[in-house]
């Protein structure tokens, strides 16, 4: 499997397809994959190392979903705990029955942003907070599910900082990424100290046009303003980067493959979740039609179901999450298999790489 992806990976950089590429993935929680391909900084030639972190945009959804999973386990917060129980200015507006489950889902009904939002916005994380929760729901939490591309990060890291009295990104280090080593790759707020490490994002050949080529009416686009919505300057921007905005994180393949890899079994000693909550975790739990995107989502609790790629039907034991820009993380529960692939070359449409590498590693596991 490792030569098949390292070709892989190799192929898409010389071709001119990709920049820089990290691709590793777990089997049973023993690292079977850590490959790396390409630049992470091409204007002063720095290579691309495991060990290289990446923004990868949604992606890091499917970190700050584990962070609420794990203080699950620890009897910190319940699934359906009111999020008003919590955080009671949430409740405003007919959201005071909204549930921790609903907002996991992203089915409590807040999915959009003012227009003239901005990433310095984004870095206020009171300001942010005070907003969503004072905001009127599309409709009414529960009923219906919608992809809250932004909001997502605010309402899941409030639920854990009201429980905890901790921010998020201080509680993925604490709970999840120090008792894996991986607290120096795994990031929903990058210090200071670690943004010269980081890859360089750069917007891939005809991002442009794809953009402009998805319909201007699309609900996702009318509730994500302009500024916010990820490339590869959000990508490289240290306000960004340095803020605590857990609807993205910053990561490498290796890190993120192992986190999902500790959430499916053991790894090292470290089991994040018992096998009673994986199971629950991970089931289907809403696939109606997404009001953000106008399809059917397969959603569990706080991720996507079903391989990228792939028919979610056919492959719906696998849970994860993509991140705009190209990234994806997911873990395969059938087949004991996690599997993270983050680049810095930024295309706003679906991923080859991460579709090509991932039925590769599909195949192989299915062979062995």
């Amino acid at each position: 499997m490792r030569k098949l992806v390292q070709q892989a990976v190799d192929q898409l950089v010389e071709s001119g397809a990709e920049q820089g590429l990290q691709v590793a993935v777990y089997r049973h929680g023993e690292l079977v994959v850590d490959v790396v391909a390409g630049l992470a900084d091409p204007g002063t030639g720095r290579p691309v190392t495991s060990d290289t972190p990446i923004f990868s945009a949604s992606t890091g959804k499917g970190v700050t979903a584990t962070v609420v999973h794990v203080l699950a386990e620890r009897g910190a917060l319940a699934y359906d705990t009111p999020i008003a129980e919590l955080w009671p200015e949430f409740g405003a507006h007919g959201k005071e029955k909204a549930t921790v489950r609903h907002a996991l889902t992203h089915s409590i009904g807040v999915p959009a942003l003012p227009g003239g939002i901005t990433p310095e916005d984004l870095a206020d994380w009171e300001g942010m907070c005070a907003l969503i929760a004072g905001t009127e729901p599309w409709w009414e939490p529960g009923t219906r599910t919608g992809y809250h591309a932004v909001t997502w990060g605010y309402v899941m890291g409030e639920i854990v900082r009201r429980a905890t009295g901790k921010p998020i990104s201080q509680v993925l280090r604490e709970e999840v990424a120090e008792p894996l080593g991986i607290a120096d790759e795994l990031f929903l707020r990058v210090p200071d100290s670690e943004l010269k490490r980081l890859a360089r994002m750069e917007d891939a050949p005809g991002s442009a046009e794809v953009l402009a080529s998805m319909p201007a009416d699309l609900p996702l686009f009318k509730a994500t303003p302009p500024a916010v919505l990820p490339n590869a300057e959000y990508g490289n921007s240290t306000v960004v980067l340095t803020s605590e905005i857990p609807a993205g994180g910053t990561m490498t393949a290796r890190a993120v493959a192992r986190m999902y890899a500790a959430l499916l079994g053991e790894v090292d000693g470290v089991r994040l979740i018992s096998p009673e909550r994986l199971a629950e975790v991970s089931a289907l739990a809403t696939s109606d039609v997404d009001q953000m995107v106008g399809f059917p989502l397969p959603r569990a609790l706080g991720y996507n179901l079903g391989r990228p790629g792939a028919d979610p039907h056919e492959t719906p034991r696998v849970f994860g999450m993509v991140g705009m820009g190209g990234s994806a993380a997911y873990a395969d529960v059938e087949n004991g298999l996690s599997f993270a692939l983050t680049k810095n070359r930024f295309f706003p449409g679906p991923s080859a790489a991460v579709d090509r590498i991932s039925e590769i590693v599909a195949k192989a596991a299915a062979a062995s």
